[in-house]
């Protein structure tokens, strides 16, 4: 009765086009750009087109991203983020005040409600959450700083989404805004903020570099970049080789081939922007009148900031940067299921090893119940195993685990593979838990 039920491969609604290959990638028009992370994940049946620029993410994938929301969650916990949801439509009155309603022009996705009221579909929230923030009308600079964060779906009409996830019209961010008593203290929070941005992309394992960039359509004095290095990344960077000045192109007015601190030569490459941070000053605070009351029961501006990290853009990102050209490789800390096991096909000689392979994955359901619903069984048993093996990393699962030749064998032994880094083990029972034990989920 306790026992978990098993997850089987066979009943997943992961539609595989794993024989597919060539041009399956191309968003159904010949002669379009393509990139890895698209082509894997249609061919994966991670993702399904919609519309230009629109997919439905399929279960793997969702369960993904809910492992990335959650290390996402204690990031922005560990330095004060109180997480909120904001609605999606916003006026058109709030976006004109700002000035924005106009600057972003056609990126805008608009709508008029039956009583002739404009809104747009939120790209991003400084509006919204600054009006919130203002209609606290007795804020006192106790209650600051205040760092505000959600993870919702944004809108951005594109005029040519492409690569999958990496550049689409409807995707999920996770922006945080924050408001501070001064200038000092909203410095304070951006390094703090950078800080957790730093320490995500180190937990999940991803090559990152932080760059000066642009402030754009937000505003403000400052802001950085997160980007992950990638041919197919449509910024344009510039390096110093020892670490002292990283600048995205468009930052520099002038073409800078020296670096600023050491002299040496810069080297160029190519990124996609996971993350971008922003000290917006009072740009939006004074439009609002988002004011605090001093210790001398003053009102006085509060200082903003404003942080974003694409979720969905991570996603296809990280897979682009760590995965072969066929096969998925996600950062362990979010696949999707930990674990994939293969009983021996249904009349070889193996056969009887599917009972200790089965018995395995409801050993590890009780010894490991954080792993229970990250274990996959790929019953899938008319085929041979190195068929399924093969389809196993595809799909990029960390741990494989394998009746194989050695099953009939007392007590009996399993090939475990470790995708991430190509080892291949034999173990018992007991060798396979003691493994896997190590395996961290969110």
């Amino acid at each position: 009765a306790g026992r978990a039920k098993r997850l089987l491969l066979s009943q997943l609604f992961q539609p595989l086009n794993l024989q597919v290959g060539g041009e399956a990638g191309c968003d159904g028009r010949a002669g379009e750009p393509t990139c890895r992370s698209q082509k894997l994940m249609l061919q994966g049946g991670l993702i399904h087109p919609s519309s230009p620029g629109c997919y439905y993410y399929l279960p793997p994938t969702v369960r993904a991203m809910e492992k990335l929301v959650k290390v996402m969650d204690e990031e922005m916990r560990a330095v004060g983020g109180q997480k909120l949801n904001m609605p999606s439509l916003s006026s058109a009155e709030l976006w004109r005040a700002s000035g924005r309603w106009e600057q972003m022009g056609p990126e805008l996705f608009r709508l008029v409600d039956r009583h002739s009221k404009g809104y747009c579909l939120g790209p991003t929230h400084e509006e919204a959450v600054t009006e919130l923030v203002a209609a606290q009308s007795s804020l006192s600079y106790k209650q600051l700083p205040l760092r505000l964060y959600q993870i919702t779906r944004k809108f951005r009409d594109e005029p040519r989404p492409r690569f999958g996830l990496l550049r689409s019209r409807e995707f999920y961010m996770k922006d945080m805004y924050t408001f501070d008593v001064s200038a000092e203290a909203a410095r304070q929070t951006y390094d703090l903020v950078c800080g957790a941005y730093r320490s995500l992309f180190e937990r999940l394992g991803l090559p990152f570099i932080k760059v000066q960039a642009a402030t754009g359509s937000i505003g403000g004095t400052v802001s950085h970049e997160f980007q992950l290095p990638a041919d197919v990344g449509e910024d344009r960077l510039v390096l110093c080789p020892d670490g002292h000045f990283a600048a995205n192109v468009e930052t520099l007015n002038e073409e800078r081939t020296s670096c600023p601190t050491c002299g040496e030569k810069l080297t160029q490459t190519r990124g996609i922007e996971v993350g971008h941070t922003f000290y917006l000053g009072t740009k939006y605070s004074s439009v609002s009148s988002a004011v605090f009351y001093s210790p001398e029961n003053k009102p006085q501006l509060a200082e903003m900031g404003c942080y974003g990290l694409g979720v969905s853009r991570i996603l296809a990102a990280s897979i682009e940067v760590l995965s072969t050209e066929d096969s998925i490789r996600w950062p362990s800390l979010i696949a999707p299921y930990q674990l994939c096991f293969i009983p021996p096909k249904r009349g070889s000689k193996e056969e009887e090893g599917a009972a200790p392979l089965e018995q395995l994955y409801d050993d590890l359901a009780e010894v490991l119940p954080h792993l229970t619903g990250d274990s996959v069984l790929d019953d899938r048993t008319q085929m041979t195993i190195g068929k399924r093996l093969k389809d196993a990393k595809k799909l990029g699962y960390p741990y494989v685990v394998i009746a194989g030749k050695r099953v009939c064998e007392d007590p009996p032994v399993f090939e475990v593979w470790n995708q991430n880094t190509g080892e291949v083990l034999f173990l018992t029972k007991e060798g396979v838990i003691e493994l896997l034990s190590k395996v961290q989920v969110p």
